[in-house]
């Protein structure tokens, strides 16, 4: 066996440090959120316990822990529902041109360039001196859906840019309508991209801060709660917060994850059996 050349080790080396600087304030955190009852917030840990996550489940004198992270469910499950629907729709439409189909295209791309803040800033403004309520469910969702959706719109146009039309026409020789036609033939091809989508869209929103900010109106979202709460919470209970969220976090991840491989293994089972019946 050939011994590995020195490049390989110094980019083995070099994997591992931006492994290290990726993961390792999360791991940071999830350590420090197992203090003991007289622990802080800096190492060297003074026993090891689950005293703060049974502390995060009481009532807390600062912050609306429960309520902001119900919040941010809402608001994530809205953003991820509107961003399929309407990048869906939009990858149908962008199939063919259209009159202002390139100018279109730019002005999407554009809200991905914009700072955060600014977008939060003209939504809100917008809304007030419209005299409509800001609030986290109406201009905070609208804030959100421009960060959103041009990312379930590149995604859409990529999967259509791919998309081979004989299957459509084959459905449309065997009588079937338009919408017979995306139900039963398009959608079923473009689920996995979907989940994709949906996951992008409700990650995006759940742990977005920037956009939110000035758009939330009187009620935090989890960013903003936990935000707000370092200037007056000074225990680990922060720390079991965060480590309580990214397993969320996970969890939802690997529950995208897991349909995406049913859908996979149901197509795999379902062209199996049509071989067999040829």
């Amino acid at each position: 066996m050939e011994p590995r050349p020195r490049s390989f080790y110094v980019l083995s080396a070099f994997f591992a440090l931006f492994v290290l600087f990726l993961y390792g304030p999360t791991l940071t955190i999830g350590i420090l959120s197992f203090q003991g009852e007289g622990g802080g917030l800096t190492f060297p840990m003074r026993g090891v316990s689950m005293y703060w996550f049974y502390d995060l489940f009481e009532q807390q004198a600062v912050g609306d822990i429960w309520g902001s992270f119900r919040r941010s469910i809402i608001l994530g499950l809205m953003v991820m529902a509107t961003t399929v629907v309407v990048s869906v729709m939009g990858g149908l439409a962008f199939r063919k041109k259209f009159a202002g189909s390139g100018i279109l295209f730019y002005l999407i791309i554009t809200a991905l360039v914009i700072p955060s803040i600014l977008v939060s800033l003209g939504v809100g403004l917008l809304f007030s001196q419209s005299g409509l309520n800001v609030h986290w469910s109406t201009s905070g969702f609208g804030a959100q859906l421009t960060w959103t959706l041009p990312f379930g719109l590149l995604i859409m146009f990529a999967v259509f840019n791919r998309f081979d039309k004989s299957f459509e026409e084959a459905a449309r020789d065997l009588g079937a309508s338009p919408w017979q036609t995306i139900r039963h033939v398009v959608l079923p091809i473009i689920a996995p991209s979907l989940i994709g989508v949906a996951l992008f869209g409700f990650t995006l929103s759940y742990d977005e801060f920037a956009r939110t900010l000035l758009t939330a109106g009187s009620y935090n979202t989890l960013p903003l709660e936990i935000y707000g709460m370092t200037t007056n919470v000074t225990s680990p209970v922060l720390y079991a917060l965060g480590t309580l969220t990214t397993l969320f976090s996970l969890l939802i991840i690997g529950g995208f994850l897991a349909l995406a491989l049913l859908s996979n293994q149901r197509k795999a089972r379902a062209g199996s059996d049509a071989g067999k019946g040829v």
